[in-house]
């Protein structure tokens, strides 16, 4: 273990120094595919609200969980402990988890591909909860894009059209205390789908990057704190010139075996209908394009859900 770490990039910059932000954490990106954003303005109320109601769900009796297994994919709703398995992986993660998805109007083009969100009635409060950390998740990212728009010489607003209709999720994360015995680990090692992905610090430690010389770089950031990485979305129109990172969830050490992890990744994505084609400004002769065949993103969803096991 390397005792690294990753510096992070206050957000107050945003309004003070946007350029010096964009220039900040296309940096970090580009050397660890990751980034710790400090000073985000996410109420900590309303972030504890939802982290309490996920607690509640995940306390309820296994058959009340199971009755919100939905659809395909895990798109929406339950999926039970012991189903996502890491590409490549033959054991399971040791996790279980809830899915959020952008509401949409009836009648709305996407509906085929982005199902309508279920929610527990046994939880007061959870749909205001989650619904609220939804949306102020999805807000982030596009302040985070706006960032990288520039960073890759893009105009600011780039991104905002292709991802206003993402089928962006919200991923609610229950790791049970483990025995931290056998060949299972919390979260195989993997990475992401989607664009990016923000993370607020979860209560337990075990994220884990994988650094290029083959050391694995401990994740702990500082409270007030989001941590974003590049997903393989962006990856592939970036021409790799943003990394999708490998990363995991380590099991806790033995004093902390008897205690859960929970944690709320924000998996943000294009809209489904959007072409992903490498970015011209991305390719030149000592980066040839590696992608010539463009592909929506609804089609690379699908195929990786399959990887993964969830479909």
């Amino acid at each position: 273990m390397t005792t690294d770490t990753i510096i992070p990039v206050s957000f107050d910059a945003y309004d003070t120094d946007f350029a010096g932000f964009a220039q900040a954490l296309g940096d970090s990106f580009t050397r660890y595919g990751f980034a710790v954003i400090g000073d985000h303005p996410l109420e900590q109320a309303r972030i504890e609200g939802a982290l309490a109601a996920t607690k509640a769900f995940f306390a309820l009796p296994e058959a009340a969980k199971r009755a919100y297994v939905v659809g395909q994919g895990g798109q929406r709703g339950y999926t039970p402990f012991g189903v996502e398995t890491a590409k490549g992986e033959t054991h399971h993660d040791l996790k279980e988890f809830w899915h959020m998805g952008r509401d949409l109007p009836t009648g709305h083009p996407y509906a085929q591909v982005m199902p309508p969100n279920v929610w527990p009635g046994e939880v007061p409060g959870f749909q205001d909860e989650v619904s609220w950390l939804y949306g102020a998740l999805d807000a982030m990212g596009l302040k985070v894009l706006e960032a990288l728009a520039v960073y890759l010489g893009l105009d600011r607003q780039f991104f905002a059209p292709t991802v206003d209709h993402g089928n962006s999720v919200l991923r609610l994360l229950h790791y049970p205390p483990t025995s931290g015995e056998g060949p299972h680990i919390r979260a195989a090692a993997h990475e992401d789908i989607n664009v990016i992905t923000l993370l607020l610090g979860a209560e337990e430690a075990g994220l884990e990057v994988l650094r290029r010389d083959g050391s694995w770089l401990a994740i702990n950031p500082p409270a007030g704190s989001l941590v974003c990485n590049i997903g393989d979305m962006l990856q592939r129109l970036s021409n790799h010139r943003l990394p999708s990172t490998t990363h995991r969830v380590v099991n806790p050490a033995p004093e902390r075996r008897g205690v859960a992890r929970y944690s709320t990744p924000f998996f943000l994505h294009f809209n489904p209908d959007y072409e992903i084609r490498t970015l011209a400004g991305c390719v030149d002769e000592t980066h040839p394009d590696r992608y010539p065949e463009p592909i929506t993103a609804d089609g690379y969803l699908q195929q990786r859900l399959r990887e993964i096991k969830l479909l």
